[in-house]
């Protein structure tokens, strides 16, 4: 299986504190690469360089074998999409307009969309289950519903990679599910990379093809689920206790943080 992305010995900084330290590793082809780590270890920063929306000072990041600075915007706004994390709600579009925009990239110099445009935003809404929502505003939608919205955006953009900032964030159980889901659907019918963001590791665990766990903008372990969940590897990341088991659907690892009153036995 060849590679969607490579990246070797990447270092990025914002001003003089450095965010990424040597970063390397690859993601393959039609997988769910999933991104954990505590708080300030990197996770937004890698895929905002991934996405070309923040400039590294060394490394090299290459999308489907091409050099990331061989692309232009357009063009790589044609490989790859970004959903960020605080999807805005303020726009004064409908949201068949706002899944249109996906199509931005391939729009002529003018700008306007033509009919195989319109279809595939249609597809696009289709797809996600959310095509009951597109005579709607933003501001008319729950939080689930947007972020559904956005994704169906990124799909409408036709790249080979979708990258999501903590897609799950702030979302309920029923939300978290479906919206996972449809990652696992992107990757199985479309046969698109998915690389995102989250902070709940038990998800990561029961959908990931490939774990990165980050700290302090280095990289602590990548591999399946089984190989970085672990005890040990999540004390160290983490810096809290952890009590790492098998889950009830299957060979997944659950993890379970543990309060301090629970520790040494302290039930009370």
């Amino acid at each position: 299986m060849s590679n969607a992305i490579d990246i070797s010995g990447l270092n990025c900084a914002y001003g003089e504190n450095t965010v990424l330290k040597d970063i390397g590793f690859s993601v393959k082809s039609g997988e769910l690469f999933i991104i954990i780590g505590p708080n300030g270890s990197g996770k937004t920063s890698l895929l905002k360089t991934i996405s070309g929306n923040l400039k590294f000072e060394e490394g090299t990041i290459k999308i489907f074998g091409r050099h990331i600075n061989e692309f232009s915007r357009k063009s790589l706004a044609r490989s790859v999409a970004l959903v960020p994390q605080n999807v805005p709600t303020d726009f004064p579009f409908t949201v068949k307009e706002l899944v249109l925009m996906g199509r931005s990239p391939y729009l002529g110099i003018l700008g306007l969309p033509e009919k195989e445009d319109f279809e595939i935003a249609e597809q696009s809404l289709a797809f996600t289950g959310a095509e009951h929502l597109s005579s709607r505003k933003l501001d008319q939608l729950s939080g689930g519903e947007r972020q559904l919205v956005f994704i169906a955006r990124a799909v409408c953009q036709q790249t080979g990679i979708i990258l999501l900032d903590e897609p799950t964030a702030s979302l309920d159980l029923s939300h978290q599910v479906n919206i996972m889901d449809l990652m696992e659907k992107l990757v199985e019918m479309k046969g698109l990379t998915v690389v995102m963001v989250s902070h709940d590791i038990n998800l990561a665990a029961m959908y990931a093809d490939t774990l990165l766990l980050l700290k302090n903008g280095n990289v602590i372990s990548i591999g399946t689920p089984e190989d970085v969940l672990t005890f040990k590897v999540l004390e160290e990341a983490y810096g809290c206790t952890i009590i790492v088991d098998e889950s009830p659907l299957g060979k997944v690892p659950r993890i379970t943080p543990v309060p301090q009153k629970y520790i040494g036995g302290i039930t009370s």
